[in-house]
């Protein structure tokens, strides 16, 4: 196949557009062409009223020589042969296996590992301290009408990560030679996921899809061989001479293996504390802390999109914004979700956490976008456990501010940049549910921070005209961006001083994001499975 990358065309361009630039670019006839296959799909509104589509193409030819072709365009970046995008597994289980790995935590990560040593044959334990994601969802959303929190079936835990309820955003910056995230996206399509995220530049599926996805994956890891435990939470490890050598649960259950995978998402405070209490190696790493803001959505499509604003092609328009403040501090948006509402994130009693969730539609009233301050590990005198301490000091002085009903703190922005007190909403209605209590959200985070998105959110407004509105909403606290611990590993990705153990993931440090996370949990599964046979973790009957 011949790729074409950068090709052009305008936004509503016609059905025959894509084949005739083929056509014109490769020099050829419309019966030389088998297949044209879209690989990705993005688009260039920095014209906010001329918004191009950018496509990647592969080419399928018929008794054409190729290579004479590729010749012609040797000087033309742009035009290459296709990679090899398949995915191929690195080991497959003998029939006598003697031991199967652990998986803590069913995020993504931990699913993807899951998944795929059960598809090599490795049939997994997979361990989840909350419960199934249908029954995980009966809780939280209880939690969101009423207040009635579980501390192990919320946001945070249970059946799909953390992710689950978010916007299911699928794109990542990380590097991926492998195209490992087109097999997450292959994995997700073959759950029920639209065939449009294999391509679009952005993709997102959403909380109501994401659900029945995460279910079909459970169900194909069991038929494989896969065991799936929920409410199983993990208390303990048994480490000996530097080797893990199984589990203990909060039961008393023992569960042995020199493979365990620890997939533990960036909430599991009460797991974090054990490792260091067991000499795991951790390392204090940065994360953010600030606020969600809501504006209205329309607003923000036509700042992004002008006279384009309301395409279907382009959707409910998202942003992607930083700023570098006097103070040294870096501000930025983060989670942004389009058409979406702010929903209540904690995992602790008597704490307030926010976070973002969109469904597939993005159809909700107002966009909502984390705006963060970045912390460093010095802020905390780079002690792992205080990144924690600050977070946790942070959710329940807003829960007390909130009114001690998991109600959150919030301010119209207009009162915020001006150091007054909190109104009563305007134009933009809150959506975090419970409920929302105005107050002066200037207590809500250290003088730096406040300093910091202060001077941020005017330089937002020049990039986007408006963001800066009286009546735009803030609600407090946004302090689960990532995890303020990294659990160190080398490039076998075993822990660097237990041997056998596999962090990974957002809660080990390692991803930013459902896509990244689920690519880490690959680059595990087949780290374990070699490992694996590299140390016989099967019964060799031959000797």
């Amino acid at each position: 196949m011949i790729r074409l990358n950068q090709v052009k065309l305008v936004l509503d361009h016609s059905d025959e557009a894509i084949q005739n630039f083929v056509l014109d670019k490769l020099a050829l006839h419309k019966t030389q062409i088998e297949a044209i296959h879209i690989f990705k799909r993005g688009y260039d509104a920095r014209k906010r009223n001329v918004v191009t589509l950018i496509y990647t193409l592969d080419i399928t030819l018929t008794n054409v020589d190729e290579a004479k072709i590729l010749s012609q365009f040797e000087k033309d970046p742009n035009v290459r042969e296709s990679p090899d995008t398949t995915y191929r597994y690195v080991a497959s289980a003998p029939k006598n296996l003697k031991e199967r790995p652990i998986i803590i935590g069913m995020g993504p990560c931990g699913l993807f590992s899951a998944l795929i040593l059960a598809q090599m044959g490795f049939k997994p334990i997979l361990l989840e301290r909350g419960k199934s994601v249908h029954e995980r969802a009966k809780d939280t959303f209880r939690f969101w009408r009423t207040g009635k929190l579980n501390t192990e079936s919320n946001v945070q835990f249970g059946e799909g990560g953390a992710g689950t309820f978010s916007d299911g955003k699928l794109y990542s910056q990380v590097k991926d030679p492998d195209f490992l995230g087109l097999k997450v996206k292959q994995e997700f399509v073959a759950a029920g996921a639209p065939k449009e995220i294999l391509y679009v530049s952005k993709p997102h599926i959403g909380t109501y899809k994401l659900v029945t996805m995460v279910e079909k994956m459970r169900r194909q890891i069991i038929e494989l061989g896969g065991e799936i435990r929920f409410e199983t939470r993990v208390d303990e490890l048994k480490i000996d001479a530097g080797q893990i050598s199984g589990v203990i649960l909060k039961s008393g259950e023992e569960i042995s293996s020199k493979h365990v995978v620890l997939a533990i998402g960036h909430s599991a405070r009460d797991t974090v504390k054990m490792l260091h209490e067991k000499g795991v190696y951790l390392a204090a790493q940065s994360f953010s802390i600030g606020f969600r803001i809501e504006h209205k959505q329309d607003m923000i499509d036509k700042c992004r999109f002008g006279i384009n604003a309301g395409h279907p092609l382009l959707g409910a328009a998202d942003y992607k914004l930083v700023h570098h403040c006097k103070n040294g501090r870096s501000v930025y948006s983060f989670c942004m979700c389009p058409g979406g509402v702010v929903v209540a994130a904690t995992s602790e009693e008597h704490a307030v956490v926010t976070n973002g969730m969109s469904q597939y539609s993005r159809s909700e009233r107002n966009a909502n976008s984390a705006i963060v301050v970045g912390i460093n590990p010095s802020d905390f005198n780079n002690d792992p456990l205080q990144g924690i301490a600050l977070q946790r000091e942070l959710e329940r002085n807003a829960y007390v501010m909130g009114g001690s009903n998991y109600d959150a703190p919030a301010q119209m922005l207009g009162d915020f940049l001006n150091a007054g007190v909190g109104k009563p909403f305007e134009s933009i209605t809150p959506s975090y549910k419970p409920n929302v209590k105005m107050t002066d959200l200037s207590h809500a985070l250290p003088d730096y921070a406040i300093d910091a998105i202060r001077e941020a959110i005017p330089a937002f407004a020049k990039k986007i005209r408006g963001f800066d509105c009286n009546d735009a909403m803030l609600t407090g606290v946004e302090t689960r961006t990532s995890s303020p611990v990294q659990i160190k590993r080398g490039k076998n990705f075993q822990s660097v001083n237990v041997k056998g153990l596999y962090p990974g993931g957002e809660g080990a440090g390692y991803a930013g994001g459902i896509l990244s996370a689920g690519i880490d949990g690959i680059k595990i599964a087949q780290a374990v499975a070699l490992d694996m046979l590299a140390s016989k973790g099967y019964e060799d009957n031959d000797s």
